[in-house]
């Protein structure tokens, strides 16, 4: 126990990151990271390191610049340099749920992230995605808004779409009455 609390105050305490950022991460962090199409989000290990999920069939530079990654059914669990996953898109720090859910011990966190590196998981963009599960690592609990907000327009879009479908077979039986 004692060694973990000193491989953890080792790891806060010589975390190194580019200047240019600011606020620096933290072990613990979530960060955001706004892809062209959707945000990424990794967990910040310390040392300029986060982990994050990758597809399983890709490299990870190619995971980088694919959208791939959003629609496979796998994932493998990766650490890697944060300045080499955002590349040339842009990140934040993001810990929004910090005032729903407590944080895990900064120790617990590391220790459960660094167990499944290189591990392979089920990935699905509803249920199971990259935000579940770095919150999941954070808070113990797997929430992800990019995915409620995802099921909300889903829904959106069937009521819309039955509303039209009733609409248009009242229309098709009005117009077949006899007059």
């Amino acid at each position: 126990q004692e060694n973990k609390q000193a491989r953890c105050q080792k790891m806060a305490s010589n975390d190194s990151f580019p200047e240019e950022s600011s606020p620096t991460p933290q072990p613990g962090d979530l960060i955001e990271i706004f892809r062209p199409a959707y945000q990424h989000w990794a967990l910040y290990l310390g040392d300029g390191y986060i982990i994050n999920l990758t597809p399983v069939d890709d490299s990870p530079a190619a995971a980088l610049s694919s959208a791939k990654s959003v629609f496979s059914r796998k994932a493998v669990v990766r650490m890697q340099l944060l300045k080499e996953v955002v590349g040339g898109d842009s990140y934040r720090i993001n810990n929004k749920y910090d005032d729903k859910y407590t944080p895990l011990p900064i120790c617990d966190i590391i220790d459960r992230a660094q167990f499944l590196i290189g591990q392979e998981v089920s990935y699905d963009l509803l249920g199971n995605n990259c935000e579940h599960f770095v919150t999941l690592l954070r808070y113990g609990e797997g929430v992800s808004d990019q995915a409620s907000r995802a099921i909300g327009a889903i829904s959106f879009v069937t009521a819309a779409a039955s509303a039209f479908s009733m609409l248009g077979m009242v229309h098709s039986r009005s117009r077949q009455r006899p007059f």
